[in-house]
């Protein structure tokens, strides 16, 4: 089935008690068994729920993968893949990560004795000097949050399979309509389907795609054991949401392009970030390993301190000043203080998360609308 098509259909069959076109909200915690063990597939709903199972198969199939994984949290998602590690254990990552990701390596698992290198990875053969016996890891974001870094996720997984290390994606900026990771040499690939997956901001959740059956057993133990796993509702709004996921991310590349263009030429921008431009670096990479260049975009104001960009972020309509992304809605965010706030000042200004510097997630409202918001705004 093509993208569209698995968007509406797949892991979604009919309910076989009534017939039911959509997957039925089964709000249980626990299921009938004939006798001890004798049962449907389906015992406690920490482990397995009819609802979750659905949209963790439709999730697999976007991402031409095997297997499936819903988390209650994407940060839920990355924990853990993390408990796949053992103390002494290296990670190779990206050094322009979500705050979200930067604060649970360094805080919590650096605690358990896992060390990790936070590189430029805008080259794969930079991450070889890194790479020793302890190496189990590499994680990479790609586009990255904010910077839209673009990271050849092919190259790095040639050098992934040639050390046998697991390569894990963070797919959340690019999404399956624009880019799936496993197709390019991918282990696992991450999401937090609360942004664009779920695409109306009413959901946190996360997610793991993988083809290994080995992988996916360890993690569904860890899922299972550890309790990250969403509630039946929320996997039924998250399914209603990916029913007009491509017809989305259609609107938010349409509307991201004319805009990087527009605040590509505007005297108040500085530095823009948008990997649909040619002098992007890594521009070639993005054209061949993405179907299109996406609604997230970040830009610097120039010469503004501080407080003047609060009052430009404060100072929109039709954009809410707010975190996450993704949602049909168009959000304005300032990572230093937000997203980013963990991050420490020096390591974030390194790639160029500055004070002075807006991500903006472009919605799907009329473009002109957005577009006046954005001139009034900068004014």
């Amino acid at each position: 089935m093509k993208f569209a098509t698995k968007a509406i259909h797949a892991g979604q069959e009919p309910d076989p008690t009534t017939g039911a076109v959509m997957t039925p909200i089964y709000q249980t915690s626990t299921y009938w068994q004939k006798s001890p063990g004798d049962n449907k597939g389906y015992e406690y709903s920490r482990g397995t729920n009819p609802t979750r199972k659905a949209l963790e198969d439709c999730l697999a199939a976007l991402e031409n993968a095997k297997y499936g994984l819903a988390f209650s949290s994407g940060m839920g998602a990355t924990d853990a893949v993390l408990k796949l590690l053992q103390p002494g254990d290296e990670v190779i990552t990206g050094n322009d990560l979500y705050g979200g990701s930067y604060r649970i390596f360094t805080k919590i698992f650096t605690k358990y004795g896992i060390k990790f290198h936070f590189l430029d990875l805008s080259k794969p053969e930079n991450m070889l000097p890194y790479i020793n016996d302890k190496t189990k890891l590499v994680w990479i974001e790609t586009p990255t949050n904010p910077t839209m870094q673009v990271i050849d996720i092919e190259g790095v997984a040639k050098i992934t399979k040639d050390k046998n290390l697991i390569l894990t994606v963070d797919n959340t900026f690019a999404s399956p309509y624009l880019q799936n990771p496993i197709d390019l040499g991918a282990d696992i690939v991450m999401h937090s389907v609360t942004k664009y997956i779920g695409g109306h901001s009413d959901v946190v959740m996360g997610a793991l795609v993988t083809n290994n059956e080995v992988l996916y057993k360890d993690l569904w133990f860890i899922y299972n054991a550890c309790g990250a796993t969403p509630g039946p509702q929320d996997a039924f709004l998250v399914l209603r949401g990916i029913k007009t996921l491509h017809l989305r991310m259609k609107a938010h590349c349409e509307n991201g392009e004319k805009i990087a263009h527009y605040l590509k030429k505007h005297p108040k921008v500085d530095k823009i970030y948008w990997p649909g431009f040619e002098d992007h670096p890594n521009h070639d990479v993005a054209k061949k390993q993405m179907r299109g260049f996406g609604g997230m975009i970040s830009i610097t104001l120039k010469g503004a301190d501080l407080e003047e960009t609060f009052r430009i972020s404060s100072n929109f309509k039709v954009f809410t000043l707010a975190e996450s992304l993704g949602g049909v809605e168009s959000l304005i965010n300032h990572p230093a203080t937000m997203t980013h706030g963990s991050i420490p000042k020096e390591e974030r200004e390194k790639v160029g998360v500055t004070d002075n510097l807006l991500r903006l997630s472009v919605g799907v409202e009329d473009i002109d609308d957005l577009l006046e918001d954005l001139e009034n705004a900068l004014k």
